[in-house]
């Protein structure tokens, strides 16, 4: 199978500063101001056509950014990233103009994407009937639900085919009906030989639909193969976690924020 998108020794380092006048100082003297803080560190991974690859994680593990990374919408720091082929992102919010109507932002990420006037005059009847939110396609986006959002975006992406889908918990939100209808498209994506990553906090709608998981640990890949064999860890894991004490999960969650600062010396206790 062809690899569509490759990963090697991805790293995403963000600053935090205490104040914009550290921020100032930090970018005009060459003493380094405010803390480092890693999202993603040394993420090396694949993926072929045809595969469907859940993100799991605990929050801050580093999931969206990884997602937002092999959209294209933030650059690494460090590493490489090869993708082939065009890559949408599915999220609540985004790539939305608030300020614009629903058709308005249709139009504009259709331009965005490289398609003409009259191309996205051909498909736009087609993704206002998959977004099925009626008169508010002519309304300020800043009016819709967090559903209507999602599901807006949902189907401009879908609809403009791409090679990668990337959908970050876009199904979390809206009704059962609108997900059931967008689970039977990223089947028939799947089938075309599409490359599909799925973020949701939904484990058995992953372990439903996707073939691969890919287990982060606050920036790391802790794991990374078939779906049946890396989600029995991570659900052992969860039950773990959740039977921790409020000190060992204070702990265990200090630990992560030291390696996540890049003091690598420090390392999260085993569970």
């Amino acid at each position: 199978m062809t690899k569509t998108v490759v990963l090697k020794n991805v790293t995403k380092k963000y600053k935090m500063y205490h104040s914009a006048k550290e921020k100032l100082l930090d970018i005009i003297l060459p003493k380094s101001y405010g803390e480092d803080f890693y999202a993603l560190q040394n993420v090396d991974f694949e993926a072929e056509q045809g595969d469907v690859v859940g993100f799991v994680g605990v929050n801050g593990s580093g999931k969206s950014t990884l997602s937002n990374i092999i959209a294209g919408i933030i650059p690494q720091t460090s590493g490489t990233v090869e993708i082939k082929g065009r890559t949408a992102l599915i999220a609540v919010n985004a790539g939305l103009n608030n300020e614009l109507t629903g058709r308005e932002n249709i139009e504009l990420k259709c331009l965005m994407l490289g398609f003409s006037k009259d191309e996205i005059k051909k498909i736009e009847p087609e993704i206002i009937e998959f977004a099925d939110i009626g008169k508010f396609i002519d309304q300020p986006v800043k009016s819709y639900s967090s559903g209507m959002r999602s599901r807006l975006g949902f189907a401009i992406s879908v609809t403009v085919d791409p090679d990668i889908l990337v959908i970050d918990e876009a199904l979390s939100v809206g009704d059962q009906t609108f997900a059931e209808k967008s689970l039977d498209k990223m089947h028939e994506f799947k089938e075309r030989g599409k490359t599909i990553f799925f973020i949701s906090h939904s484990l058995g709608q992953m372990k439903k639909f996707c073939d691969k998981a890919l287990w982060l640990e606050y920036g790391e890949v802790k794991d990374y193969g078939s779906i049946k064999d890396v989600m029995p860890k991570y659900e052992a894991f969860l039950k773990e976690y959740k039977a921790m004490s409020i000190e060992e999960k204070q702990r265990f969650r200090h630990a992560a924020i030291e390696k996540q600062s890049g003091k690598l010396h420090q390392a999260i206790p085993s569970t």
